[in-house]
């Protein structure tokens, strides 16, 4: 365990070469990785979401491809298409970028809804049918996606089935003043990304993933995690709550996190921890609570404090 532990921490401090002062974000994004989820980033534009991805994207030595994400990008651009061949008389598959180990999906929310529905299948089970082929992409497979705000010039809201295949969502936030002077001082003769080394590939990765499933959870932890969700969904600020698949999602963030911890077990804290991340981006308020000012932030934090946490800080 110690082993593959290092390497999820050498991979952050590859990233922060990369990305200044963001390390909670870096820890986030990581720990999605090892849970085998899809990562969402959504902040304004300029604050770092595609040089994040592509950090992680060169520190894991995966195979990645990246689209940008514009009106005129198409299914088949993403799930490949088949293209007639008259020398073999045969229709001949054409991969698409969906076809790797990492998909880098570079402002996701300003393609047409066509173009954003031919990931929900690959997101959910890891191949793309074309034809009525269905083709596996590679192992590992993760979607890393950038995201503009809301109301941003140029977008469309994402649907609710789509976002609930995202693990977790996470936002970068502008640095601070000291921060935007190492980022000045970085960007004065190189790109940050040059700087980042590969340390890893994809069977290690497969193998992180793998002792973080067979992390142990206690019954009260599957418990509160049950109970976090119902909470979420009897809300009366809320008009949609955690899904099961989010509730599957938390649960395989808690084992990740506690991994990360250097435990082989998990604790009611790290459901808490993970719990935002989790659930932000799931729920939705109602018109109470936007009439109010009410921020989603703030019903999450509520939860927490609503339901009663279970005190197990150990395995049995």
């Amino acid at each position: 365990m110690t082993r593959l532990y290092q390497g999820a921490a050498a991979v952050i401090a590859e990233v922060e070469k990369a990305v200044v002062g963001k390390k909670d974000v870096i820890e986030k994004i990581m720990t999605a990785i090892v849970a085998g989820g899809h990562i969402l980033i959504e902040d304004t534009p300029g604050v770092g979401k595609t040089t994040m991805a592509m950090a992680f994207s060169k520190a894991m030595g995966i195979k990645e491809k990246r689209v940008q994400f514009t009106p005129d990008v198409m299914p088949a651009d993403l799930t490949g298409f088949s293209m007639f061949q008259k020398e073999t008389g045969q229709f001949v598959y054409q991969p698409g970028a969906l076809m790797c180990n990492l998909f880098l999906a570079d402002e996701i929310n300003r393609t047409s809804p066509k173009t954003q529905s031919a990931l929900l299948e690959v997101m959910e089970e890891r191949h793309v049918t074309v034809d009525g082929v269905t083709r596996e992409t590679g192992r590992p497979f993760i979607v890393i996606a950038t995201e503009n705000p809301e109301g941003s010039a140029g977008t469309q809201l994402l649907p609710e089935s789509q976002l609930d295949r995202f693990m977790i969502c996470v936002r970068m936030g502008y640095p601070t003043v000291e921060e935007e002077i190492e980022i000045l001082k970085r960007r004065r003769s190189r790109n940050p990304i040059d700087e980042v080394d590969t340390i890893m590939n994809a069977e290690f990765l497969l193998m992180m993933q793998k002792e973080v499933s067979e992390v142990y959870m206690h019954d009260v932890v599957y418990d509160y995690i049950a109970r976090l969700a119902k909470e979420t969904r009897e809300q009366e600020l809320l008009t949609a709550g955690l899904s099961p698949r989010g509730t599957v999602a938390l649960a395989a963030m808690s084992r990740a996190r506690a991994w990360m911890q250097g435990r082989d077990y998990v604790l009611p804290e790290d459901v808490e921890e993970e719990f935002a991340c989790v659930a932000l981006h799931r729920i939705r308020l109602n018109t109470k609570a936007k009439v109010g000012h009410v921020q989603p932030e703030d019903v999450l934090k509520q939860i927490l404090g609503q339901v009663t946490k279970p005190n197990a800080r150990k395995k049995s």
